[in-house]
């Protein structure tokens, strides 16, 4: 598949660890693809150099093959952007504001009217007045109406509520159906999981996983919640060769991880004790990342 957006060995380094550090990375031509990380990792940064806000120390930046510093304009012909962090005139409507945006694209407003419907947003009223929410989704309305190629996305859910996320995710497949390439960033697991097809999680300024959400969702490792009706058996079973997380004997509960090529062996072997229940615990992008950003873990999921 081709490569839309590229990043390649980007650095940009502000001093005291801040900034971004041979970052590379690319988006293929009609896949949504997640940057994952908490506040300050480097998201937003990476992302201003996409837009040709900022120039690269090392490395560079592409779009359909176009150098994002060299030619920002012409790139952002096909794009469409949702910033991190939005700053709004204060002295216009929100569809005043979306008409002058549209003349300036030189696109009608059907678009816009239908994403406002399906938002349920009336942007009539004063941007300085409207809640973050509204403003979200006014931003949004922006991002997407002139129906571009390319989309890059920053913290795209901020401010929100549940039904306008699911709203969100459901409009991002629906792009997706129709060939557009979407960039876009994130620390809501839950939304990049809905939406994603690969995913790069930064930290520190620099990318340390690379990850395709198939491989998340059929993982080979697959963990067990187990509560036995007994101490006995709780004990019994908690010293067979298996690898455990969680050993709650006080509870008789215990949580077992088991590889896809031991399933039923563990089967054959949970079937000799009485067990009130058993439950799989679904394997996460959430529970993936964590095991990067938690200091003391060691081991790293093997995908």
């Amino acid at each position: 598949m081709e490569d839309i957006i590229q990043i390649t060995n980007l650095t940009k380094d502000y001093g005291e660890g801040r900034g971004v550090f041979d970052v590379s990375f690319d988006v293929k031509k009609g896949e949504v693809f997640g940057f994952l990380g908490p506040n300050g990792a480097g998201k937003t940064t990476a992302i201003r150099h996409l837009l040709g806000f900022s120039k690269p120390q090392k490395g560079s930046c592409t779009i359909a093959g176009l150098d994002c510093w060299k030619y920002p304009s012409k790139i952002q012909e096909k794009l469409g952007y949702l910033a991190g962090e939005i700053a709004f005139p204060d002295n216009m409507s929100g569809w005043n504001f979306i008409k002058q945006i549209a003349a300036m694209r030189g696109t009608d407003l059907n678009k816009a009217q239908e994403l406002c419907d399906f938002f349920k947003l009336k942007p009539q009223g004063e941007l300085k007045r409207m809640s973050k929410g509204m403003k979200q989704k006014t931003a949004l309305v922006i991002a997407f109406m002139h129906d571009p190629d390319i989309i890059i996305l920053d913290e795209p859910t901020s401010g929100l509520d549940p039904l306008m996320q699911a709203r969100f995710c459901e409009l991002v497949a629906k792009e997706k159906a129709r060939g557009k390439t979407i960039l876009m960033s994130s620390h809501a697991f839950e939304e990049v999981e809905k939406t994603c097809d690969r995913v790069a999680i930064i930290k520190q300024g620099k990318i340390i996983a690379q990850v395709n959400m198939k491989d998340i969702e059929h993982h080979k490792d697959k963990e067990f919640e187990i509560r036995f009706k007994d101490k006995k058996d709780a004990e019994a079973f908690s010293k067979l060769g298996y690898k455990f997380t969680e050993k709650n004997l006080a509870k008789n509960r215990i949580k077992v991880v088991i590889n896809d090529e031991r399933i039923n062996e563990f089967l054959t072997a949970i079937n000799k004790y009485k067990v009130e229940y058993i439950s799989e615990i679904k394997f996460t992008l959430e529970k993936y990342f964590m095991t990067y950003y938690e200091e003391d873990k060691h081991e790293k999921p093997l995908i």
